[in-house]
């Protein structure tokens, strides 16, 4: 189902009443509230929701989630994106519900913490809508993610950074073949005696770039809905992931509206 965001509640309810598993197009609902009642109807009917979380499914999206179980970059410091460019603007949301929910989606897979609290400021310059915004989540134990989107970048830029106590990765999407690269960096501080002897070493070895599948997301991701209707899994990108990253939208944009006020979650 790829139609206009506003359009997803009423044609998601419709199939899903008639018997029918429904992948939906990104941002799953327009609401929470549209999201939650989808998942009920969609549970009382026993049939699968899939949001088009794309990125989940290419190979360096599913390689980083590789890097962060096996405890390669060690615990998560930040997540931080940028996804910029010079347009498309849309008439029915504003940028962010039209790029976020790449980013989000793509957070709520890598970090898997529960997020407490969104805030976001931006701006209005050409259609009335948000066309720049920056997005700060904020997770237990310290973890912070941060996401620059904006319909009036001159380049296109699609990076991604992840700190980890070990080490740090960049993620270029825009790259050709080394899109990630692993840098053994980071920083260690040890107490000395007095305050003043705090000492703080800085790590720097080597970078490297680890093997990235090449796959058309797309094609894997509907192998992949297929899949779960047919032997009865529960996708990862389901109505509740959907629904995460609807509620982090909401938040964002009543934070938006309220010049940076910080939205409980």
């Amino acid at each position: 189902m790829v139609t206009p965001v506003w359009t997803h509640f009423e044609l998601a309810k419709s199939a899903l009443q008639n018997g029918k598993h429904v992948f939906v197009e990104k941002p799953f609902t327009s609401t929470s509230q549209q999201a939650e009642e989808l998942i009920e109807l969609a549970d009382r009917n026993r049939l699968k929701i899939m949001v088009d979380h794309t990125f989940l499914f290419t190979g360096a999206v599913r390689k980083i989630r590789q890097l962060v179980d096996d405890s390669t970059l060690g615990d998560i410091y930040y997540y931080d994106s940028t996804r910029v460019n010079l347009g498309l603007f849309q008439h029915d949301v504003n940028v962010v519900w039209d790029l976020a929910p790449h980013d989000l989606s793509i957070m709520d897979y890598i970090i898997q913490e529960k997020p407490e609290a969104v805030v976001a400021t931006g701006g209005k310059h050409v259609n009335g809508l948000a066309d720049v915004a920056f997005i700060t989540v904020y997770f237990p134990r310290n973890v912070i993610a941060h996401v620059n989107v904006n319909w009036l970048s001159p380049v296109k830029v699609r990076t991604t950074l992840i700190g980890g106590e070990k080490k740090m990765l960049v993620w270029n999407d825009l790259e050709a073949d080394e899109k990630i690269k692993v840098y053994d960096k980071g920083v260690q501080i040890a107490n000395g005696k007095g305050v003043y002897e705090l000492l703080v070493s800085y790590r720097s070895g080597d970078v490297w770039a680890p093997r990235v599948e090449q796959s058309e997301a797309l094609k894997v991701e509907l192998e992949y809905f297929i899949d779960c209707v047919l032997n009865d899994r529960t996708p990862i990108n389901d109505g509740p992931a959907g629904l995460r990253v609807v509620k982090i939208l909401e938040a964002a944009d009543q934070s938006l509206t309220e010049r940076g006020k910080i939205v409980p979650l």
